[in-house]
């Protein structure tokens, strides 16, 4: 992987944009009051990349794998959850699909990655 490590994956890249952009989104608007989904949001899309990034630093595959599970599962939740906050009106449609894209990208992404790693170990 070289000096990068994790931060060389495109997918962490990716993961990291988009927690950035959750950010971005729910500081402003009905998410402001809403502490519950608004953090819940929050976390889920922090939780992509932090699980990227501690799985390609573990020693094996396997852990590796999981770990990349478990931000793929994180990706669900973030666009559950922005699924919820579109239909009670907290984001717009652009901004839904945004989102939307992004977390298909990461997941798709998160698929091949997880194909590779599982090959090899």
């Amino acid at each position: 992987m070289g000096k990068e490590g994790f931060k060389g994956l495109r997918v962490w890249q990716k993961g990291k944009g988009l927690a950035i952009y959750i950010y971005q989104v729910t500081s402003s608007g009905n998410f402001v009051k809403d502490y519950g989904l608004r953090d819940q949001i929050r976390r889920a899309a922090v939780s992509i990349p932090s699980n990227i990034a501690e799985g390609d630093e573990l020693k094996t595959d396997k852990q590796a794998v999981r770990h990349f599970y478990m931000a793929k599962g994180s990706s669900a939740e973030v666009l559950t959850q922005a699924i919820i906050a579109s239909e009670i009106g907290y984001i717009d449609k652009t901004t839904f699909e945004e989102i939307e894209n992004r977390c298909v990208e990461i997941s798709r992404m998160l698929s091949k990655l997880i194909s590779v790693r599982s090959i090899i170990g």
